[in-house]
């Protein structure tokens, strides 16, 4: 039973997304890729229970022993991530099939759902696997999944962000199969369980070289600075539901992945300096380029960069408490982030551009937007009751606990980034929710929208047509009052999510806190492994 358990987060996604290539009609697809989603959910809940009661569970794939064969584990950390990584790719379907962007042509729809399946079959395995070369898999199926759907129905700005962000992409796995070939060279193995004793004897040049090639390569992909120039380029492009999962996921598997290989195969035993200053130049850096954008996906995408930097805090303080501190901070993150991506197509649905000053010039959006909106705002930036303050003060525990010049700099840095980004989340509030003209200025209406890109067709025209990254057909042609319904109700789950993680803060921190403890004591997780058998 576990067996089955462990396998269907990668395998259901994949036959799904080949059986929706078979040319079924739009509404069957549409019912089997939400039915999917919805029992891989299941799956994960399910997981997380069995990784709680009875610590990690593993399955050998096709019988063959680690380090032979592939090794799937779910241990509490991978579990609980797991199960809010797909309750979002859930949300962000359900909107996605709402706002139209799936069904915009035949052709388009075709592309959609396999497309996003696949993607979901990525994260799983990233969660799950056992091994360091398929963790470079489940990355490339990521990424080819992920190109396609930044890429759907491109024009030439959608198209040139794509190319950087692939171009990155692979430049960053092709340092990532170098790695692995590095590793396995040097140890025999690439079976996560079996790495860090055999790293532990290797000269510490050596080894200090390959824990900083995966400082880098995994970097790259978690927009890390200076190794986040391509992420605001890239995600602001996509439609708004491929942004919200993106900024959702994709840098938060890079970060898990980093969590997993630093704390198993190069654990330290004292704050490690180098990526505290990372942590410190992400979230400042970050935080300034969100305050410097009039575009309020650019903003929001800057401030996905900053934020990221909380979750090295946690990391380079390698004890327990900061650890479970980046554990609540990546589920909180995980929740946001699809929230207010979410939140501001609707925003920019209403006001038909996504430009902060020409906002200001519009009628404001309803008040359930605003309420929509607001929640996981305040939740960004910190402000208690909600997830993000809980997130927040476990770290800043564990920077006054461990003490230091170093801890007390990250301390000091989130409470800054913190009210850095209170400020950036208040400054989209007052120009998209407080009305500053009665009317929009049809002069205004008459000069070209400044975020119109030369050769993107979808782009505002003067007469202020809809911004086609949040909006793939105008409201009122795609989907109807239904589609809106179903849009506003997908955002709406993300924010209730967002708000029951802080009133279920108690046993999350729990159980992040023995997920900590299993990261800075792996010997469960390398039994689990080496000795695990189909159950």
């Amino acid at each position: 039973m576990t067996a089955l358990l462990l396998v269907l987060p990668v395998v259901l996604p994949i036959l799904a997304a080949g059986v929706s290539l078979l040319g079924l009609p739009g509404r069957v697809v549409r019912v089997m890729s939400t039915l999917v989603l919805a029992g891989v959910l299941a799956d994960a809940v399910a997981l997380l229970v069995l990784a709680d009661t009875r610590g990690p569970q593993a399955v050998h794939v096709g019988g063959w022993p680690a380090p032979l064969g592939i090794t799937l584990v779910a241990d509490r950390l991978s579990a609980l991530l797991l199960m809010v990584s797909v309750l979002v790719t859930l949300a962000v379907l359900l909107f996605a099939i709402g706002q139209g962007t799936a069904e915009d042509r035949r052709s388009t729809a075709e592309v959609f759902h396999p497309a996003y399946l696949l993607l979901v079959a990525g994260v799983g395995l990233a969660f799950l696997t056992g091994d360091l070369f398929n963790l470079f898999v489940a990355f490339e199926v990521l990424l080819a999944a992920s190109y396609v759907l930044i890429t759907l129905d491109a024009d030439g700005n959608r198209t040139r962000a794509g190319m950087t962000y692939t171009i990155i992409s692979l430049t960053s796995s092709l340092l990532f199969l170098t790695l692995v070939g590095l590793v396995y060279a040097a140890t025999g193995t690439v079976t996560l369980a079996q790495l860090g004793p055999r790293l532990a004897e290797l000269p510490d040049g050596l080894r200090g070289a390959l824990a900083l090639l995966l400082l880098a390569v995994l970097g790259i992909k978690a927009a890390l600075v200076p190794l986040h120039f391509w992420l605001p380029d890239s995600y602001p492009t996509a439609p708004a539901p491929i942004t919200a999962v993106f900024a959702a996921l994709l840098t938060k598997v890079a970060v898990y992945a980093l969590l997993r290989t630093q704390t198993l195969l190069f654990p330290r035993s004292s704050v490690w300096t180098l990526l505290a200053c990372v942590a410190i130049a992400t979230m400042i850096v970050g935080i300034l380029g969100a305050l410097a954008q009039d575009d309020v996906n650019r903003l929001l995408s800057f401030a996905l960069v900053s934020h990221i930097g909380f979750m090295l805090f946690g990391l380079a303080l390698f004890d327990t408490i900061g650890l479970t501190g980046t554990v609540l901070y990546m589920v909180h993150h995980i929740v946001v982030q699809a929230a207010l991506f979410l939140a501001a197509a609707l925003v920019v649905r209403h006001t038909e551009t996504t430009g902060l000053e020409r906002m200001a010039q519009r009628p404001p959006p309803t008040p359930v937007v605003a309420v929509l909106f607001a929640l996981p705002a305040l939740s960004l930036a910190g402000i208690p009751p909600f997830s993000g303050f809980v997130a927040k003060l476990t770290l800043l525990r564990a920077g006054a606990g461990q003490g230091g010049t170093a801890a007390y700099a990250l301390a000091a840095t989130a409470l800054l980034t913190s009210l850095l980004t209170l400020y950036a989340m208040t400054r989209v509030w007052t120009r998209a929710f407080m009305r500053q003209k009665p009317y929009p200025d049809r002069r205004d209406a008459d000069r070209p929208d400044p975020h119109r890109r030369e050769g993107d067709r979808r782009a505002p025209a003067p007469r202020d047509e809809p911004t086609a990254s949040d909006t793939v057909r105008s409201p009122e042609s795609h989907a109807g009052r239904y589609g809106a319904g179903l849009m506003t109700a997908a955002t709406a789950v993300m924010v209730v999510t967002s708000v029951a993680v802080a009133v279920w803060a108690g046993p999350l921190a729990h159980v992040g806190e023995q997920a900590a403890r299993e990261l800075l004591d792996p010997r469960a997780y390398r039994s689990a492994v080496m000795t695990g058998e189909d159950r």
